[in-house]
């Protein structure tokens, strides 16, 4: 008789129990994201993030090997977020300028999340040379991805003298130093800062360029 059918009796309470490991181990990345922003990761260490999870040492290590497995999984899990919400937009239907907008709004989102932030802030070399190559590669492909959405902004508004490369990386700079200024407690909402930078990017992005040739020094602005 074949043994498929005792397989299938266990693997509810199986799947109960993963689902439920991986909760606990959410729960542990979240009070590990606030450790490391509030400490810096350098600082941060395994007991205080057990007691930020209220739970003991001993039983961290049973979810993670070590802190920097914590600091992986925190960075993993934002860009697979960023990755997600990149795809997303191409099936939206939008116009290329709404799907930037779309993209940079989710950025600041994931990055001052609990877990997410942690990722944005912290030094990638702080992470083992295998799982280094994983994030940067993921990386990587994240902001391959957004420069040629801001092509396709480029190309669509016919926005003149803008290169890309320049554009991604000025974008991703004032993104993720967020994390460095942003104070939960602070008056400012997360979809208040999210709107107000996201305005400010792509009313830069979108500017003319031509406000102040005129007034240069030697410029041929004020001749008729």
């Amino acid at each position: 008789m074949s043994n498929t059918s005792s397989l299938s009796i266990e693997t509810p309470g199986r799947e109960r129990l993963r689902r439920r490991g991986d909760a606990r181990r959410l729960e542990i990345l979240r009070a590990a994201g606030r450790i490391f922003r509030q400490r810096g990761y350098a600082q941060a260490g395994m007991r205080d993030i057990a007691a930020a999870a209220e739970i003991s040492s001993g039983n961290l290590y049973h979810y993670f090997r070590g802190k920097h497995e914590i600091l992986y999984f925190c960075q993993d899990r934002t860009l697979d977020t960023m990755l997600q919400a990149l795809a997303s937009t191409r099936s939206s239907g939008g116009s290329a300028l709404e799907r930037l907008r779309q993209v940079l709004t989710a950025h600041v989102f994931t990055i001052l999340d609990d877990v997410e932030g942690t990722a944005a802030h912290l030094e990638v070399d702080a992470l083992p040379a295998d799982l280094r190559t994983t994030i940067i590669c993921k990386r990587d492909r994240y902001e391959s991805g957004l420069r040629r959405l801001i092509g396709e902004v480029i190309h669509e508004e016919r926005l003149p003298q803008r290169d890309p490369r320049i554009i991604t990386r000025a974008m991703l700079g004032a993104l993720n130093w967020t994390v460095r200024w942003y104070r939960p407690q602070g008056p400012a909402s997360v979809k208040m800062v999210a709107r107000e930078l996201t305005d400010f990017l792509m009313g830069g992005l979108t500017a003319s360029g031509d406000g102040g040739a005129a007034g240069a020094p030697g410029s041929q602005g004020g001749r008729t």
